[in-house]
């Protein structure tokens, strides 16, 4: 089978390991990131780039995994800039808000390119592993091309609709992660202050049926009270904020958004989401 030249845009906590496992499928893969250094581990066997733009020219399917909408803004300003990027995918793995990835999909489609977004569930244990949740939105056809690509990175790939239903599925679950780690983090504390250990209440939790694999991932980090970011307490809350402007409007939410934000106040914003943990200690 004859593989296109795919490139991949953006080495992050989750790009870097996604674009690795592309790279050890033995596709022919070119790499950009904006900080050169995290480009430098794909030397070896990869085509690094020092120009996002040079990159595009020369690759038929484009994978872009950034942080925020500031960050593919930046990105695509560049790309539509070019003169001929016709024929070639352009798939956004990113979570950024729905109404930028249509009109990032509409200037990609006036120029005669594709595009899909396809955001995953999962975090970077499982970007390493290549055992993701994609949610793609876009055309089926378009999907069975990059399908191959997709396999690599996911356990699972759904089809959920049209381009932006991506990024509706992918706000949805992350709203309910949410909700699921801070009450895990309200029950541990709950549980303490009734004389409970934090390790006997997180075996009843994880043996009983609110047991999940949620639950489960961040069980070692409740033990040891230490929080590298796997999912950092930020994108979560810059999620649940894309999710208001989406419509969700509940009072779940408020309360959410109200929580998730003092616990950024209070500097936990870059470690990981389940940090939140400590801000409840410090409002009890």
């Amino acid at each position: 089978m004859h593989h296109k030249n795919i490139g991949w845009i953006g080495l992050g906590n989750m790009g870097f390991p996604m674009a690795k496992n592309l790279e050890n499928a033995g596709f022919p893969l070119s790499v950009f990131n904006r900080t050169p250094s995290k480009s430098e581990p794909f030397t070896d066997l990869s085509e690094v780039y020092i120009s996002a733009v040079e990159l595009v020219k020369n690759c038929d399917i484009i994978f872009t995994m950034v942080s925020n909408d500031a960050a593919i803004i930046d990105l695509y300003e560049d790309i539509f800039h070019l003169e001929d990027i016709s024929g070639k995918i352009f798939i956004d793995m990113s979570t950024i808000s729905k109404d930028l990835t249509l009109t990032i999909a509409q200037k990609i489609q006036e120029k005669q390119a594709r595009f899909m977004d396809a955001p995953v569930a999962g975090s970077t244990v499982p970007a390493k592993e290549g055992t993701l949740i994609i949610m793609a939105g876009g055309d089926e056809k378009d999907l069975q091309e990059v399908l191959p690509y997709l396999n690599k990175l996911g356990k699972a790939v759904k089809h959920v609709g049209p381009i932006g239903s991506g990024i509706s599925a992918k706000l949805a679950i992350n709203y309910f992660l949410s909700i699921i780690y801070q009450g895990l983090a309200e029950t541990v504390l709950f549980a303490e202050k009734s004389g409970i250990k934090t390790e006997d209440m997180l075996e009843i939790i994880n043996e009983s049926a609110c047991g999940s694999g949620a639950t489960k991932v961040k069980t070692p980090l409740l033990l040891q009270q230490d929080y590298p970011p796997a999912f950092a307490l930020d994108f979560m809350l810059k999620d649940l904020n894309l999710a208001k402007k989406e419509g969700v409007n509940t009072p779940m939410n408020t309360v959410l958004l109200e929580t998730y934000q003092k616990a950024h106040d209070a500097g936990l914003g870059k470690q990981d989401v389940i940090s939140i943990i400590n801000y409840l200690k410090q409002i009890q």
